[in-house]
């Protein structure tokens, strides 16, 4: 059976079901980012509570600490952090190359630089991340890539797309953990014409599953959206699509009309860690004096805990003292905001009414 269904289409936006070895996922779906084994201020169990169906993990960070070799010891990532679900583990190139100060040499074979935890020298080699990923045990594991910042040099995107291709091809057939996909990452910046080379190279490889890489890094967001376009235009119908690193509201909404069915981010966690939290009304800064006397939830049509439960005003008062519990509220609703968000895009595709519902809602976002 293919590792991914598509079960309706609204313009290119696409409803669908990822088959993994720990549960079907639908799609359009919201990845929640567990960097180190965990989302930042959340318990497993409430992740299930709010929706999540499939969180990500990091190679770069768990092979560090506290090594893949004890995660395997103690039954794998799943057992290690007590959650039963699909979990994606990203290959640690996005770590490796956006740190650029602590990146010592590149080469065919892999990659040089220095650790961010103790500075020592460590290299990767795509095969050493998929062995790192077949010991995590995650259901999906992302190829080693090159992922250069926005505003490169052509030269440096064009190595760029030619050393993915080149590691994508040595990764594609390395042991992996039992029913473990393997996802390959296409690059080429917003050059409409690298990122199609970087198509067309890699999807006659046949992966499970294709990412959208070296986007959302810096670069505006109208050639964002059209080199998003473009990409998706060159990936196989019946393989997943999976945008990297894009998790703003308005942002999830375009890339889902342009053919996207999976993305992640840190912003939800991270803005709830600044006193944020994202609504309807745009996001809302609950530091801000406005909300001391105000009685109303988060988000009125919000069923998360914060807003079933507590008032702007007490939230706020959370985070002004500093209290742990006003940043994991703000980031319980910041998760289910964004995946009731998803939610609802999937049923508009569904129902053949996406293009409305998108409008209607970054009409209401903007506001």
């Amino acid at each position: 059976m293919s590792a991914f269904t598509v079960t309706a289409t609204d313009g290119a936006a696409r409803a669908g079901i990822l088959h993994t070895a720990h549960g079907d996922v639908p799609t359009p779906a919201f990845m929640p980012v567990g960097t180190k084994g965990t989302v930042k201020g959340v318990d497993p169990e409430e992740l299930r509570t709010l929706g999540a169906a499939i969180v990500l993990g990091n190679t770069y960070h768990l092979h560090f600490r506290p090594g893949e070799e004890l995660i395997a010891e103690l039954g794998g990532l799943h057992a290690f952090m007590a959650w039963d679900g699909p979990i994606l583990t990203d290959s640690g190139g996005f770590q490796i190359f956006s740190l650029r100060d602590t990146l010592l040499a590149s080469d065919d074979d892999g990659v040089t630089f220095r650790s961010v935890y103790d500075g020592n020298a460590e290299r990767f080699t795509p095969e050493l991340a998929a062995r790192i990923q077949t010991q995590l045990g995650s259901d999906i594991a992302m190829c080693l890539d090159i992922c250069p910042p926005a505003g490169v040099p052509r030269p440096e995107l064009e190595e760029a797309v030619r050393r993915t291709t080149l590691w994508a091809q040595r990764q594609r057939d390395l042991p992996r953990a039992p029913g473990q996909l393997r996802f390959a990452i296409t690059q080429g910046g917003l050059d409409l014409e690298l990122r199609a080379r970087s198509s067309e190279e890699l999807v006659p490889l046949n992966f499970d599953g294709y990412a959208i890489g070296g986007l959302s890094v810096g670069e505006h967001r109208a050639p964002m959206f059209e080199a998003t376009v473009h990409a998706a235009s060159f990936l196989p119908h019946d393989k997943a699509r999976y945008f990297m690193g894009i998790g703003d509201p308005e942002g999830v909404i375009e890339v889902i009309a342009r053919g996207v069915d999976m993305f992640d981010c840190v912003l939800p966690t991270r803005t709830a860690r600044t006193g944020s939290a994202l609504t309807w009304e745009g996001r809302l800064n609950l530091r801000n004096a406005q909300f001391a006397r105000d009685p109303r939830p988060l988000d009125e049509h919000c069923a998360c805990p914060a807003c079933t439960r507590h008032s702007r005003a007490y939230i706020r008062h959370l985070v002004n003292q500093q209290e742990i519990l006003g940043l994991r509220l703000l980031s319980l609703h910041n998760l289910r905001f964004l995946i009731d968000l998803v939610g609802q895009a999937r049923q508009a595709i569904e129902r053949g009414a996406f293009e409305s519902f998108r409008a209607d809602a970054l009409t209401r976002l903007e506001t």
